[in-house]
């Protein structure tokens, strides 16, 4: 058996398998591990769970140890440096007069690389700003170009329903958003109200996708003919979160009803 462990790097990020090995170790705990670009501090964020050494799940690290305070501390300078990394990199792109937006910059811990992220509407030449960059921190350079929809989940900021947005506080695996799901919940397909801070369509959507079609399948589509307690009549509306249907009677009137209080008619 192998105990397996939850990680994560961020507070809002994606939640990483490790290799616990002979650790013992508590939610919330502070943990250094070894990853694809070197070791990194993460957080265990789902505690051990025993599975069959002959099927852990793929490419599995391991945890290393304990966060130590010497460990914390490299992290606080890397944090130091790349906030110094951000400013340095944002000037020398107004300098260059370069058609980019710096959104973050990230220093592995053992300060083997840093990570350059930017979002631009256009291919960029950003040869001599790595040059620039190289010269100034003497480690290894990557500039990565990011979408609309990482850039809000980075920068964050209040969504139409005033809470923060959804990518960047809970939502960790954004999954492919269509016009149809805004059309199933009944939304209306004004562009401003059904689009987030990115300028797509809104995280949401997607999220809630599932519920709104479990809801429908127990109510009577608009149109249906049902009959009710006065009568018979044909839904005109859904409510689908108050689980209600409007029905017309046959006298005109509407009405509104829960849908476990009609009975379809064939």
């Amino acid at each position: 058996m192998k105990n397996i462990i939850g990680i994560k790097f961020k507070k809002e990020g994606k939640i990483y398998s490790f290799d616990a090995c002979e650790f013992l170790l508590q939610k919330e705990e502070l943990v250094l591990v070894d990853t694809d670009n070197g070791p990194a501090i993460g957080m265990v964020a789902e505690t051990i769970k025993a599975l069959p050494a002959a099927r852990p799940p793929g490419n599995l690290k391991k945890v290393l140890r304990a966060a130590t305070d010497e460990d914390l501390q490299i992290r606080a300078e890397n944090s130091r440096l790349e906030r110094e990394a951000m400013a340095y990199c944002t000037a020398r792109i107004a300098e260059r007069r370069l058609p980019m937006k710096l959104v973050e910059v990230e220093c592995l811990f053992d300060k083997s690389k840093m990570l350059f992220s930017f979002a631009s509407d256009s291919r960029v030449d950003f040869r001599e700003l790595v040059k620039d960059l190289l010269q100034k921190f003497r480690t290894r350079i990557e500039l990565r170009q990011i979408g609309a929809r990482q850039e809000a989940k980075i920068i964050k900021g209040l969504g139409i329903c005033g809470r923060e947005v959804c990518c960047g506080s809970f939502l960790h695996n954004t999954d492919r958003v269509s016009v149809k799901m805004a059309k199933e919940q009944n939304m209306s397909l004004n562009p401003e109200k059904i689009s987030g801070l990115c300028g797509r369509l809104m995280c949401c959507l997607a999220f809630e996708y599932d519920a709104y079609l479990d809801l429908k399948k127990e109510m009577p589509k608009p149109g249906k003919i049902v009959q009710t307690k006065e009568g018979k009549g044909k839904v005109v509306r859904q409510n689908i979160l108050r689980e209600e249907i409007v029905v017309m009677l046959e006298d005109r009137k509407e009405i509104t009803l829960k849908a476990s209080e009609v009975q379809r008619i064939a």
